[in-house]
């Protein structure tokens, strides 16, 4: 597989300092880059698992899922082709609510979040828990469109947004580290924006 160091927008006069390095404000856009066809989604039929290395494996339906408390994330987020969006608005289920419900084993230190494509990304544990990630249902009061991940997406906006898995359908957790989808293609394992983390050896 090719990977391409993406696009640049262009600079609008003085630089935001909410942006990290190498990146634009894309203002009013929000592109729509995917590594899969964009799939239609039927609520009634979606269901987010939390499987792995946990005491209480658990499934919920999208009925259950959203009857959870929710919460806001208000900031920004970050791609690694080089567009950032800033003051964004998400809404959604915290991570924290459904690890507890799920009780993550000892020795747990990872998850592979994957989605109903087939999509995968790993990530930290400590990097999903915290008060750090949502299961987002909404963005800017709206539900989330398809393109951009609808019916939920996984929401992890400390990181660069490949992370953010678009239909997510739930969190494998581990006790090692394995890579997903773009990781096995040249990405960082982790991804920090305010640390360059694009690619491999970076």
């Amino acid at each position: 597989m090719r990977i391409t160091r993406g696009f640049a927008g262009r600079p609008h006069g003085e630089r935001d300092g909410r942006l990290p390095p190498g990146q634009y404000d894309a203002r009013d856009d929000w592109p729509v880059l995917n590594a899969e066809v964009t799939p239609r989604l039927d609520p009634d039929s979606w269901t987010f698992r939390l499987e792995g290395s946990v005491a209480k494996p658990t499934t919920w339906t999208w009925e259950e899922l959203k009857s959870l408390p929710w919460s806001e994330y208000r900031g920004d987020i970050h791609c690694v082709t080089t567009w950032s969006k800033l003051g964004v608005v998400f809404a959604g289920v915290p991570v924290d609510l459904l690890l507890d419900a799920a009780e993550p084993l000892p020795g747990a230190t990872h998850v592979m979040a994957f989605s109903h494509t087939g999509y995968t990304t790993n990530l930290p544990l400590e990097d999903v828990s915290g008060g750090r990630a949502w299961v987002a249902f909404e963005f800017d009061g709206r539900p989330l469109a398809a393109e951009h991940g609808g019916p939920a997406r996984l929401l992890v906006p400390h990181l660069y947004f490949w992370k953010s898995a678009k239909w997510v359908a739930g969190l494998r957790i581990m006790d090692r580290d394995e890579p997903g989808f773009w990781e096995r293609n040249g990405y960082h394992d982790r991804g920090d924006p305010w640390l360059e983390q694009r690619y491999q050896g970076d």
